[in-house]
């Protein structure tokens, strides 16, 4: 009776979890969170441009870089979370979000150093990288060519070439936010209405960029973790495998029923583990 009851509950908690015929969470795109009120923010002259970005909290500084497309907002959720500990700082990539560009094509290379101008202008000399998808890829890029301005690398759903990226115009949940992000474009950007040519150059970034060789990652010397989701509808697992495999001491984590967009669709676990890898020595 007693075995009868437990399963019973059991059945009941799974249905309370997800009711019948609601989707499963990596198939969600949750809606893009309001970032907490900042303490400080404002257009820093960098490169050329005028890149936005807002400060929250005191502590060990740690950046959070978005992804492509995408904008600061996407990290409300790990903001109200790491600011009671953390000095943290968000910034909307060159062309993205608030942010300003040129004719420049944008590359990693080139938001690489709009991070680090960041950095100079703030005047923090090292920080703890967080990284979403060209986030995380601006974060290998850094820690690749200037270890010495990371204390620590939280790459999520990162590739190390254009082979790691899968076919995402397949994918219902990526289409859904591709049209989230022309809608979000016009409403912040300096330049509303530019959506399309941006799309066409961050799609051509993608398709060309990042070409980190195995050298390279087998030199990066800043304590990492490779993160990735396992439902993620836009890196091949085996190129995450790759670079984990390459990088000297990193970790690799593979986050359960979740995709590409896990920060939102389950971020009470992100945050678990993002805090678990903040508040870790490093030591290798």
């Amino acid at each position: 009776m007693r075995r009868s009851l437990i399963l019973i509950l059991m059945f009941a908690a799974l249905a309370v979890a997800r009711p019948v015929g609601a989707q499963p969470r990596w198939l969600q795109l949750p809606s893009t969170p309001a970032l907490p009120k900042a303490e400080r923010s404002g257009l820093a002259p960098v490169n050329g441009i005028r890149l936005w970005y807002a400060e929250f909290g005191h502590g060990a500084p740690v950046i959070l870089v978005h992804g492509g497309l995408a904008n600061s907002d996407y990290w409300g959720l790990q903001v109200a979370a790491l600011s009671a500990q953390y000095h943290v700082i968000v910034l909307d990539s060159r062309g993205h979000g608030r942010s300003t560009r040129t004719d420049v094509p944008i590359g990693y290379d080139l938001m690489s150093s709009d991070v680090l101008a960041l950095m100079d202008f703030l005047h923090i000399r090292k920080a703890a990288l967080v990284g979403w998808s060209d986030g995380a890829i601006i974060g290998l890029d850094i820690a690749i060519h200037h270890p010495d301005r990371l204390t620590r690398l939280f790459a999520f759903a990162a590739n190390s070439d254009p082979s790691g990226v899968k076919d995402v115009s397949k994918s219902p949940v990526f289409n859904s936010y591709i049209e989230r992000a022309a809608n979000e474009y016009s409403r912040l950007s300096p330049t509303p209405t530019g959506f399309v040519a941006f799309r066409a150059n961050i799609e051509h970034m993608w398709a060309t960029e990042p070409h980190f060789t195995d050298d390279q990652l087998r030199h990066i010397e800043v304590p990492t973790w490779i993160v990735d989701a396992d439902r993620d509808e836009a890196i091949n697992r085996e190129n995450t495998d790759h670079m984990a495999a390459l990088i000297p001491g990193s970790g690799e984590l593979i986050l359960p029923e979740a995709s590409h967009f896990a920060f939102l669709q389950d971020p009470v676990m992100f945050n678990d583990v993002l805090l678990h890898f903040l508040s870790s020595d490093g030591s290798r």
